[in-house]
């Protein structure tokens, strides 16, 4: 299996209409300058963070004020909210004082994600030194939990309990699903009606310039993940004086034409790369597990689960599509393989409480997994053309899945109401920096990364002159910037802390591999 024929094969079928308008003018350029600047005089008042938002009292919290549409700063605006942990100044190994550096704001990705919970990081070990000389500062971007929340539809009709996750739909299923994708976007226009067309990655980087100015930061530090690369790449591109310093952790691949609908079948493919590296690692690991001696049995050992669970859903609530949605997260972070591993084989055993613990939708959590779906649509359906004919679709990923099936179209029914999407689409901007527009800028990321293959930071790479690569070899674990590989942090606070980047490209060797746990 390789990636990048996949994505090959599939990008020669996709059609689109053309885009209705372009991602940014000059109108929207002068009204984030007037809205910085009134963000510049106004600052934000922290305080005490409400107890329903769940921080630590070493967390504050406070608002943002941005405008709806940054073509009109003095309409209508809305709030976003901020977190923020003072920087503490002193070494955490000498207890010597630290100069201040600023903060440090980061966007966790999605779209659709919070980063309130980031200036928690601060009393993690790993992330005290940069804690010691920035404000680590968090942010729910527009849409997103309490930041004029998005939804579309009703939060309780939301889960919909066991169901089935065929690997090969029939045509009834796709009719059905394309007609629940079409209705769900039809709830969006009708839930957020004009104000629908705002929610893009433009305007969140624009957002982000607005809270820069309202920190007091003349330029930004920026730690972007995943989705948050993107914003970090258009912010680049729209505000190359603005930039202090700016790390790319799990790239997205920016190119205009990838945006999102070839993006999409791109991460099909390395999503089947990735489940085969779970698969060999749990055979190699049968006699902990005894899901198979073999990658190939180890996937009989999971088909064997799915149609168990297609007869009886487990505990009653969890079928196939819970099943399928717990093991994605797995092709994310290689820690999650562990505890999978040991699902999967007590549910063989006779024991579903492992299975049903990992995989059960919960009920208190279906208002904010919506939020989140709604977003992540309004922005990637905003953002750019897609196939408006579901044949381009059935097309595109009936040839992908022949090759590619653990992934494919799980992909296609999360973005396919972007087919029917209301607001008009956007023109990708295309990202870029010259020679000396930028200083320099750091990307992570893990050859083997499913959710932002690695095609995407190599592609980054070349259109940011000055950026320097960091290739952590032969891994796959999304989002590098603090976690189980210590070369890899120690480019990331070397930079950080002292503007220091590895020339052009680095490497460091993988992380070692999860141990297995009976």
């Amino acid at each position: 299996m390789r990636t990048a024929a996949l994505v090959a094969a599939g990008s020669l079928l996709l059609t689109t209409p053309a885009p209705a308008s372009p991602s940014t003018s000059a109108s929207e350029a002068r009204g984030t300058a007037v809205a910085a600047a009134r963000a510049a005089s106004e600052g934000i008042d922290f305080g005490p963070c409400t107890e329903e938002q769940e921080l630590p009292p070493t967390v504050e919290c406070g608002t943002l004020s941005v405008p709806l549409d940054y073509a009109r700063p003095d309409g209508k605006r809305i709030r976003l909210t901020v977190s923020r942990s003072r920087a503490t100044g002193k070494d955490p190994a000498t207890g010597r004082a630290v100069p201040r550096q600023g903060s440090l704001v980061n966007n966790p990705g999605g779209p659709g994600v919070s980063g309130m919970y980031f200036p928690m990081l601060g009393v993690v070990p790993g992330w005290k030194r940069l804690a010691a000389a920035y404000d680590l500062v968090g942010y729910a971007p527009r849409g997103v939990g309490r930041s004029a929340p998005l939804s579309c539809t009703d939060p309780a009709t939301f889960h919909q309990g066991p169901a089935p996750a065929p690997t090969h739909p029939t045509a009834a299923v796709k009719r059905e699903r394309a007609a629940r994708a079409a209705a769900y976007a039809r709830g969006c226009a009708e839930r957020a009606g004009d104000a629908l067309q705002h929610y893009t990655s433009p305007n969140n980087a624009r957002d982000l310039d607005v809270l820069r100015a309202a920190l007091g930061e003349t330029r930004l530090t920026f730690l972007g993940s995943s989705y948050g690369t993107y914003v970090g790449a258009l912010y680049a591109t729209l505000f190359p004086s603005h930039v202090r310093r700016m790390v790319f952790d799990s790239a997205v691949n920016p190119a205009p034409e990838r945006i999102w609908y070839r993006n999409g079948l791109a991460r099909s493919a390395a999503f089947e790369d990735r489940w085969a590296d779970f698969r060999a690692w749990a055979a190699r690991h049968h006699a902990v597990y005894g899901l198979g001696d073999t990658a190939r049995k180890v996937g009989d050992s999971y088909d064997v689960v799915r149609e168990r669970l297609a007869r009886e859903p487990a505990g009653g609530k969890v079928g196939p599509a819970q099943l399928h949605a717990s093991m994605l997260k797995a092709a994310y972070y290689d820690d999650h393989w562990p505890q999978r591993a040991h699902a999967l084989s007590a549910y063989l055993k006779g024991d579903p409480a492992p299975l049903v613990e990992q995989a059960e939708e919960q009920p208190e959590t279906a208002a904010e997994a919506e939020n989140t779906r709604a977003v992540y649509l309004a922005v990637q359906c905003n953002d750019a053309p897609w196939p408006t004919d579901f044949a381009v679709w059935d097309r595109d990923n009936t040839r992908l899945a022949r090759r590619a099936p653990f992934g494919t179209w799980d992909t296609v029914w999360t973005n396919l109401p972007c087919a029917s999407w209301p607001a008009p689409r956007q023109r990708p901007l295309d990202v870029r920096a010259g020679a000396g527009e930028l200083p320099p800028t750091l990307i992570l990321a893990a050859e083997r990364d499913a959710a932002t293959p690695y095609d995407g930071a190599l592609e980054l790479h070349r259109r940011l002159a000055g950026a320097a690569l960091v290739t952590e070899r032969d891994a796959g674990s999304h989002g590098l910037a603090g976690g189980a590989n210590a070369c890899v942090n120690a480019h990331l606070t070397a930079y950080l802390l002292e503007g220091r980047v590895p020339g052009r490209r680095a490497s460091c060797a993988p992380h070692p591999a999860p141990a297995p746990r009976a």
